[in-house]
């Protein structure tokens, strides 16, 4: 990831908001073009972001929280959703730059690491392609399990199987993955799931996100079983230990945790847990928190 290699490089002065982590930047004399900052300078702030990490003790305290579910299988790919607009937004950028991090922990190449994010600016996906780092072509929508997907888009490697369509429904063909959504909406974790809705496939999935024991806390159990019933039915099969708490990235990784699904604890559940694949379709859902096939150019703006 020799982009991102380097100390800090001395930038043109910016005004900032307190809070690492959590401050607002404005645009300053680098910017250039779309509203935001030329790569380099959406580089150099990757590594300051990187840097605060470090020298934070964050990075170090939340290493051991994700190493205990890979030890035995460390992921050969990760597939991260959701990141949003990290050249603006310091919350995204602290994000990916602790994604940076556990990549090199894990040392899967960042060539097996793909991203999808509607709101990347051209500026910013270029800024992702200097990393290494693959971006999936479009938002997906997988074939029901048991079927065959039609086709790959590019970057098959990590693409999964997956075609061209809709909201993040993303197979791992027996590849153990990790699965990178920081503060995604639930329907998002809900197809995931439901892409992959077998003891074997789940076994072979990590991810980190949004609590499903705080999903399953603020929600009356009714909205939950009706609208994201793929979470309800494996909150009996899932692990998860949380983020630590630091008081610099309260706003960047509150309410986040390591999930992974121990075969032995999903083979437990009840048969016909399994026998009901049916696509999610949130008809009935009032509060959908996904970006679904055609309103991407709306997210850009």
């Amino acid at each position: 990831m020799a982009a991102l290699a380097g100390g800090r490089r001395a930038g043109r002065a910016r005004r900032r908001r307190r809070g690492r982590g959590r401050e607002e930047e404005e645009e300053d004399d680098e910017e250039e073009g779309e509203g935001g900052p030329g790569i380099e300078a959406v580089l150099r702030r990757l590594r300051e972001a990187r840097d605060d990490l470090l020298s934070s003790g964050f990075w170090a305290a939340s290493a051991g929280a994700v190493r205990a579910p890979l030890s035995a299988e460390p992921p050969a790919r990760c597939v991260c959703y959701g990141l949003g607009r990290f050249g603006r937004c310091p919350i995204a950028r602290y994000q990916l730059a602790f994604l940076l991090l556990l990549l090199d922990e894990l040392r899967v190449p960042p060539a097996r690491c793909a991203l999808f994010d509607p709101a990347f600016s051209a500026r910013e996906a270029a800024a992702l392609r200097a990393l290494g780092l693959c971006l999936l072509p479009e938002n997906e929508v997988r074939t029901p399990p048991g079927h065959t997907a039609g086709t790959r888009g590019r970057g098959s490697a990590v693409m999964g199987s997956v075609v061209p369509g809709q909201e993040g429904k993303h197979g791992i063909e027996g590849v153990t993955t990790l699965f990178y959504m920081v503060h995604c909406g639930k329907a998002l974790y809900n197809n995931l799931l439901w892409s992959n809705w077998s003891p074997a496939a789940l076994s072979k999935l990590v991810i980190i996100g949004n609590s499903f024991q705080g999903i399953e806390e603020r929600l009356l159990s009714r909205i939950l079983e009706r609208d994201y019933s793929y979470i309800a039915k494996v909150l009996k099969g899932v692990e998860e230990v949380a983020l630590p708490s630091h008081p610099r990235y309260l706003d960047t990784f509150n309410d986040t945790s390591v999930h992974w699904f121990p075969l032995d604890k999903l083979q437990e559940l009840s048969p016909e847990v399994w026998d009901f694949v049916e696509e999610p379709m949130y008809q009935d859902c009032e509060d959908l928190e996904i970006i679904r096939k055609g309103e991407e150019a709306t997210a850009k703006s």
